[in-house]
């Protein structure tokens, strides 16, 4: 008899990924599909980053790196979070990963033993809880609706530590909902936070730089959280560098330590090639990010429009990220051709099937009550799809 194991049977499957798979199916069948289900920007790599890439090839840097990535790059980002976040660090507390997702869960294995609170604001990333159980812990999940921007507050925090409670994963601006703490946001949090001494956070911050209500700010900005806060960051989102795969964090020298012994017995250091990239990324012009950004904005604004023309969905207006997450709950129990909509999940397959728009729903985000869009696309993609989502709901009675 084949049997996983048991760590493996309590982990569930990306729902982002498997939205993706099922939109490339209909595809290959011929379907004109327009996918608003995946994370990434529409954009490709700037060429001052490709130039670097292709430099370190033709220079050989072929060779393993150290596990926490080269000194040159990890001095870049010591550079980077000093300038743009006003935060002080030494490239000994910052360590490079396959990416920030690799981040996130390096942080949380080197952490959580069995049995330790992770509390996960929801709605959350896919991967958040999964990670946590992948360490033998418990997600505790606290949840913040449309009602207020999806952001919890310092009263649901304080509610939800226990003495057991080991850290926090905050995500702002936040993968799905676009949502970004302000300071007066992340000072409250602080307050509760600097009362309990046993908590650390997890300051998942790869979305910074598409930002739309002006300076990202950190939770590590607070001196009495400092040495708890770990921060995740990367090139992927704000670079346009998904598969270049460079995330890293930046920490209290021991959790990086810690974290630097783990990679180093499961993958090494990331690739030798991206990381060159990455410092490239992090050294050269900014100019790309902001235009990026400015693009982001634009579409923000417009699937903000035309999605409050939807009949049925409820919009909030996101401050960051590219996401849209319309609660569209007001479908649950309707009918049409035979197919009734029960949930979140049953609506992203619906748009998929009879408005060939890929969605995904939020049930795998913690917000069963809306699905997750993407609108890293072009306007005439936004356009076209919201109509098709009109037309498609609609029919439903």
């Amino acid at each position: 008899m084949d049997t996983l194991s048991n760590r493996l049977n309590s982990l569930s499957p990306s729902a982002t990924l498997a939205m993706s798979q099922k939109s490339a199916e209909l595809k290959a069948q011929g379907v004109d599909v327009i996918n608003l289900s995946v994370g990434e920007p529409d954009f490709n790599t700037p060429d001052h980053i490709k130039a670097a890439a292709i430099k370190a090839v033709e220079e050989n840097w072929s060779r393993y790196s150290p596990v926490a990535g080269y000194p040159a790059l990890r001095n870049a980002i010591v550079a980077k979070l000093k300038n743009e976040n006003g935060l002080d660090y030494t490239a000994a507390q910052i360590s490079c990963a396959n990416g920030a997702k690799q981040s996130v869960c390096n942080t949380i294995l080197t952490l959580v033993n069995p049995g330790d609170e992770v509390i996960v604001p929801a709605p959350f990333w896919v991967s958040y809880p999964e990670m946590v159980k992948l360490a033998e812990g418990t997600p505790v999940i606290v949840a913040a609706g449309i009602e207020q921007d999806f952001k919890i507050t310092p009263a649901q925090l304080e509610a939800a530590i226990t003495p057991k409670t080991k850290a926090l994963i905050l995500c702002s601006p936040s993968n799905p909902t676009g949502s970004v703490y302000s300071k007066e946001e992340l000072a409250g949090l602080a307050a509760v936070l600097a009362r309990h001494e046993q908590v650390y956070v997890i300051a998942d911050e790869i979305y910074e730089h598409i930002n739309y209500i002006g300076r990202h700010e950190s939770i590590a900005q607070f001196t009495e959280l400092k040495e708890r806060v770990v921060i995740v960051n990367g090139v992927s989102k704000a670079y346009a560098m998904t598969g270049w795969r460079i995330g890293f964090i930046a920490g209290p020298e021991w959790i990086v330590k810690g974290v630097n012994k783990l990679q180093g017995q499961y993958t090494s250091g990331p690739c030798s090639v991206s990381q060159k990239a990455a410092e490239a990324a992090y050294t050269g012009t900014q100019a790309p990010v902001e235009e990026m950004r400015k693009a982001f904005e634009r579409r923000r604004d417009l699937i903000v429009k035309l999605a409050k023309e939807v009949p049925g969905f409820e919009v909030n207006v996101p401050q960051g990220a590219f996401y849209l997450f319309p609660k569209c709950s007001s479908f649950y129990g309707k009918s049409a051709n035979g197919r009734t909509i029960n949930n979140s999940d049953d609506l992203a397959m619906y748009l998929l099937e009879v408005g060939h728009v890929a969605c995904v729903g939020g049930t795998s985000f913690g917000a069963p009550e809306c699905i997750r869009m993407s609108y890293a696309t072009s306007d005439e993609n936004i356009v076209e799809a919201i109509r098709r989502i009109k037309e498609a709901l609609a029919q439903l009675k």
